[in-house]
């Protein structure tokens, strides 16, 4: 028997998330924000149907789209406004897990197949708002779907020999059971004089150390229950949700304990700044600093990216970079052309140095470019992450 599950469900209507198929009113401005947050509030999967009526707001819907998908870790589900293969196609490409054809339409009834065959059932599911759309379809639901069923909350709940999964469209106070399994318990850690263990707290995605903080056991079993981070504070001398006053809530994203098992290490995605002094991270006070070249490739790749970017917003007299934004995007595309031109011909010289230089030079030019059209590298490798 499959389990009934109730999943957030945004509805895209004039780039804004509205309550639900007729109800008009807006829930929230920024969809892309709020996905966010039922992403770190332990949301498993969200489900996104585009409302819009003509071409430019469908277009304008997919780019809501591609921002959720980059913005989320959770896989995301895309519904609404199929009509074609084609119009698949453009979810999937956005990074849609899956796309939801829907029952109610005799068009979509009629596609399931050709888009089962092209994209594979994997990707294809389908939504319905009445029993008999299921029961009427059920053989090609079977063949040519995932087996998942997005189901109208005015629909039944019956169909218990495929997934089932429940859409509640109003989702303004829906709370999710996190949850994080974590496989070790309080019993488990090596505590402090104090009854207590350290715990060292950074970003997921940089890896930055935001703060160092203290859990005692009620701590502990709170951050493992809610997935939001708790700690003890000891000059106030109790609990600590951190965030509760401020908005800057901090969400686990894994946790790990040293050797010894007397130190916790946590990953966490970080809502505003970590620190009450409002730096993000806590750590902003340099002590002293050993000039040495960094190579580690992310951290270049920003700091290369960042100057180009201050290029950008305080022009330098004699600059190349700023020679290449003052002539524009015609003269950043052909010197971005020309220099995967001397890749291609320093490859077929056997001494790596040049080939080295040339793939600098590209990727350096390919930074303008990217600075020009605003896309950061973040937005790349979430891209490549999302593939």
């Amino acid at each position: 028997m499959s389990e009934i599950k109730v999943l957030p469900c945004l509805f895209l209507k004039d780039k804004v998330f509205v309550k639900g198929f007729k109800d008009s009113a807006v829930l929230s401005d920024d969809p892309v924000s709020y996905a966010e947050s039922l992403s770190h509030k332990g949301a498993e999967k969200i489900i996104i149907f585009d409302l819009s009526k003509t071409d430019k707001e469908h277009d304008e819907a997919l780019t809501v789209l591609r921002n959720v998908i980059r913005k989320v870790d959770v896989p995301v589900i895309g519904a609404g406004n199929v009509k074609r293969s084609e119009d698949v196609k453009k979810l999937l490409y956005a990074g849609c897990k899956a796309a939801a054809l829907n029952m109610a339409k005799e068009e979509n009834v009629k596609l399931i197949e050709e888009v089962s065959k092209r994209f594979s059932k994997e990707k294809i599911m389908v939504c319905v708002d009445a029993d008999e759309q299921v029961l009427n379809n059920i053989d090609a639901i079977k063949e040519y779907t995932n087996g998942a069923i997005l189901v109208n909350d005015k629909a039944g709940s019956s169909y218990k020999d495929i997934d089932v999964y429940g859409i509640n469209a109003d989702t303004e106070n829906m709370t999710f059971e996190v949850n994080l399994n974590c496989q070790f318990k309080w019993a488990d850690l090596n505590k402090n004089s104090d009854n207590m263990v350290p715990v060292i707290v950074q970003d997921y995605k940089t890896e930055q150390v935001l703060m160092l903080a203290y859990m005692n056991e009620e701590a502990f079993n709170k951050t493992i229950e809610t997935g939001v981070m708790t700690y003890y504070s000891r000059s106030r001398d109790e609990l600590w949700i951190k965030g509760l006053t401020s908005g800057h809530y901090q969400y686990v994203k894994d946790m790990y304990i040293d050797c010894d098992n007397d130190t916790i290490l946590v990953h966490v995605a970080q809502i505003g700044a970590a620190c009450h002094t409002g730096s993000y991270s806590c750590f902003y006070k340099e002590a002293f600093k050993k000039s040495s070249s960094n190579h580690n490739p992310s951290k270049v790749f920003d700091e290369v990216y960042a100057t180009i970017m201050d290029r950008k917003m305080n022009p330098k007299e004699g600059s190349y970079t700023n020679y290449l934004f003052d002539k524009g995007i015609d003269k950043i595309l052909k010197k971005v052309g020309e220099e995967a031109t001397e890749i291609v011909i320093a490859a077929k010289n056997p001494d790596k140095e040049e080939i080295k230089y040339e793939i600098a030079d590209f990727l350096y030019h390919a930074m303008v470019l990217m600075a020009e059209c605003d896309v950061t590298w973040e937005d790349i490798t979430e891209e490549l992450a999302n593939r």
